[in-house]
């Protein structure tokens, strides 16, 4: 059976979120029952709203009765953030639909294969722009679940290189989620987030693109250290035993990047000039008001227009272009009612009144502790809750409304607090069990999870030192606009 393009959503993974964010919703209604309603001052200040930290009083509990805790998910597209929701699931169904095309069309599979023709007669050069160019993918266009499919290439490519499935998982997926997690302008994260937080599109992307570096330097020299172990002596590799039974398969998957389509050349040139406007608007966008407060909105459009043309000048057919975008539409349609019920927790505790009580109990701590461990506390939060919400578009929903305000009575800017978010949500997603991708990816190979854990288990701890250490600096500097 032939595997739907673009990203899709388990159903294990779903109900799980589901069951999980059900229980959050009736907490959050629980929560409006047994807290004291209060309110703080609002102020605006530089044209957007923040809170006067001294200015919390009680104030008499609103009537929400408990049967409209399970209408909160509809009821919230109607609230001052309604809005803010339907753009961010339209723009994640345009730029979902334009990758679920180019996945259908082999467009994605052209551009690694166009790297690999140019470069395979120098294999650490290979293995260092391969990296790169997943990397590229996950920082910049938020790629992550649609790079399984390339995975088997992946690692056949290392295989004819005389490495092993690690290393072939380590310049693809591995390499697609560094750059996820630094996010340059990742508009599944960092484009909900920002959006939530009122941040122009993407700002703060010079640290976000300092932070990229340093770990694309981390990840190379960890895999290439790796690989030239193998070259020096084959069976210091891990999966060393598992891995002869499995060349011969991949051999057919291998030789398919030899040839080159002049219409796939054109399919990727034709998304490269979209991929520069795309590019030209996020720049653009912090310094022209005109812009920024759209730049979301038109970086989806331009996705899709740029995905549906490639996929029509790849030479598969239209058949097969409306086939990935409704596939790929098809697998992030499970995303909405978990999208709409994220929201619908901050909804049911402003509805309850007890919005602010429960910031006013947790600023205080929070203050005690300072501007840096409370970032921290922050990514670790994101980390946690990684392990249950695999959907990075849920938990900005489920986490940004809270962490927001809080960062503005502490005193950490609400850019520092979105670094720290997308952080802890990303890096996480190839280490956790109970992420679908990560499942899957070892399904295609020999690889066992805990070989995969001892593999990486040095890689993450560095991760997290650099990621803490940006963190640091964030704070240091104020990091901002605000």
């Amino acid at each position: 059976m032939e595997q739907k393009a673009g990203a899709q959503i388990s159903q294990r993974a779903f109900i799980q979120s589901l069951v999980i964010l059900f229980v959050l919703m009736m907490i959050a209604g629980i929560l409006t029952l047994v807290v004291p309603a209060g309110q703080y001052t609002r102020l605006e200040v530089n044209g957007r709203e923040t809170i006067d930290p001294n200015s919390f009083q009680f104030v008499e509990k609103p009537n929400y009765p408990a049967w409209r805790w399970f209408l909160a998910p509809i009821e919230v597209l109607g609230s001052s953030s309604g809005l803010t929701v339907i753009v961010i699931i339209v723009v994640l169904f345009f730029a979902g639909g334009a990758f679920a095309v180019m996945d259908k069309t082999g467009t994605l599979r052209a551009f690694i294969g166009r790297i690999v023709r140019r470069f395979r007669d120098r294999k650490y050069t290979l293995l260092w722009i391969v990296s790169l160019a997943f990397m590229f993918l996950g920082a910049t266009l938020g790629t992550f679940e649609e790079v399984v499919l390339l995975v088997p290439v992946m690692i056949a490519l290392s295989y004819s290189l005389g490495w092993d499935a690690l290393v072939g998982l380590g310049m693809s997926i591995l390499a697609t989620n560094m750059g996820f997690s630094t996010a340059i302008s990742n508009p599944y994260t960092l484009g909900v987030a920002q959006q939530l937080a009122g941040l122009p599109f993407p700002s703060g992307a010079w640290l976000r693109l300092l932070a990229f570096m340093v770990i694309y330097l981390i990840l190379m020299l960890f895999l290439s250290s790796y690989a030239r172990k193998i070259d020096k002596n084959p069976q210091t590799s891990l999966v060393h035993n598992e891995d002869d039974a499995e060349r011969e398969k991949f051999k057919a998957v291998d030789a398919s990047f030899i040839e080159e389509d002049p219409k796939q050349n054109r399919a990727m040139n034709f998304f490269g000039v979209f991929l520069l406007f795309i590019l030209a608007v996020m720049l653009s966008g912090p310094f022209v008001p005109a812009i920024s407060d759209y730049a979301l909105p038109i970086v989806g459009i331009l996705f899709l227009i740029g995905g549906l043309g490639a996929g029509f000048l790849s030479g598969a057919g239209g058949k097969k272009v409306w086939q990935g975008l409704i596939e790929g539409w098809g697998g992030l349609a499970p995303s909405v009612p978990l999208i709409l019920m994220a929201a619908s927790i901050r909804y049911i505790i402003d509805s309850g009144g007890v919005t602010d009580t429960i910031l006013h109990a947790a600023a205080k701590p929070f203050t005690q502790l300072g501007a840096f461990p409370a970032a921290l506390v922050v990514y670790a939060l994101a980390l946690g809750i990684e392990f249950f919400i695999a959907s990075g578009s849920a938990k900005a929903f489920l986490m940004m409304p809270i962490i927001l305000p809080l960062a503005d009575l502490i005193g950490v800017t609400r850019q520092t607090a979105v670094l720290a978010y997308i952080f802890g949500d990303g890096f996480s997603n190839l280490a956790y069990p109970t992420n679908p991708v990560l499942l899957i990816s070892l399904g295609l190979t020999v690889v066992s999870y805990p070989k995969w854990i001892r593999w990486t288990a040095k890689l993450w701890l560095w991760v997290i030192l650099a990621t803490i250490a940006f963190l640091g600096i964030a704070v240091a500097i104020n990091f901002g606009p605000f």
